[in-house]
């Protein structure tokens, strides 16, 4: 019998997270003839259909649920043996695999990057920025070896590691500069514009206000500070935002960045990690450089006030 690859394991996931071959051969970065190929010779090497094929949906046959899971540990244990071999050398060479909320990559990474790259010559970074669940879930996985997030996760296994706390502000139209900063109670009777669904930063601007679950609001929704500045800009509403992206997001527009009164709204940014990951003693030195380099380009935003 000719032996599974491990190649094959990883298209077989690919194909199972996305349920499109179009969308699984782009990540596997292969053609999509060659990824279904691949998966019929999977199918045909386990002697079982792994997927059911309709003209509307793909999706996995009930051998195939079994499966995935089974090929997942067994690419999670490769990672793992992977991270072993790092682990044993005295400086962290090789792949390293980062994920950042999208609330923190754009003001932060360059610089951590630069000073991680300075530090670890032979380090191979390979960034992915999106929500927090999803960089939980690929963590939990063995898809990435660290995470910057906003704490607390509260997630077994994981490891947290507090870097730095960081208020927001508010943003509203330059017309509003005069008027008074206004209390969670006044922000719940304006226009109250937000990140939409699956951003913590948008929990975390709700539960500043106090709004509850279900609470009718009237309320515009963007997947980017950038979008909800500019739409601050417009007269849309006002936002609030974290200090960090305060350079970029509103140098070219028309509003106005106010710092509310205690208790201010905050978050905490820390590092995350599996607690059974051999490269933790690594992971320390890379979270203590990177907390270093934050609280660094923190001071700098506060001195360029």
């Amino acid at each position: 019998m000719t032996p599974l690859t491990i190649r094959q394991l990883h298209y077989f996931d690919a194909l199972a997270r996305t349920g499109h071959f179009g969308q699984a051969a782009e990540a596997c970065a292969i053609s999509q003839p060659a990824l279904s190929m691949q998966i019929k010779e999977l199918e045909s090497l386990l002697g079982a259909p792994i997927f059911e094929r309709s003209v509307k949906k793909l999706r996995l046959t009930p051998f195939g649920e079994e499966a995935v899971e089974r090929a997942r540990q067994i690419l999670k244990s490769i990672d793992e043996l992977e991270d072993l071999a790092r682990a044993s050398s005295e400086r962290l060479v090789g792949r390293l695999r980062i994920g950042v909320i999208p609330t923190i990559a754009p003001y932060l990474l360059p610089a951590v990057i630069q000073r991680l790259q300075k530090d670890h010559p032979g380090l191979d970074i390979h960034i992915r920025e999106t929500i927090t669940p999803t960089l939980l879930e690929e963590l939990n996985n063995g898809k990435l070896d660290a995470a910057i997030v906003a704490l607390p996760v509260s997630e077994a296994g994981i490891n947290e590691v507090p870097l730095i706390d960081e208020n927001f502000v508010l943003v509203r139209p330059e017309a509003d500069a005069n008027k008074p900063i206004p209390n969670p109670d006044a922000l719940r009777e304006m226009r109250l514009l937000l990140l939409e669904e699956g951003h913590c930063f948008r929990d975390q601007a709700l539960a500043f206000c106090n709004f509850r679950p279900g609470t009718s609001r009237e309320v515009l929704d963007a997947n980017s500070l950038a979008t909800l500045v500019q739409m601050v800009s417009a007269g849309l509403g006002v936002t609030l935002i974290p200090e960090m992206a305060v350079p970029i997001e509103t140098q070219s527009a028309k509003v106005t960045v106010t710092s509310f009164k205690q208790p201010k709204p905050t978050r905490t940014i820390g590092m995350v990690w599996r607690n059974s990951t051999p490269l933790a003693r690594q992971l320390e030195d890379i979270c203590n450089a990177t907390r270093e380099t934050i609280e660094l380009k923190m001071k700098e935003l506060i001195q360029g006030k």
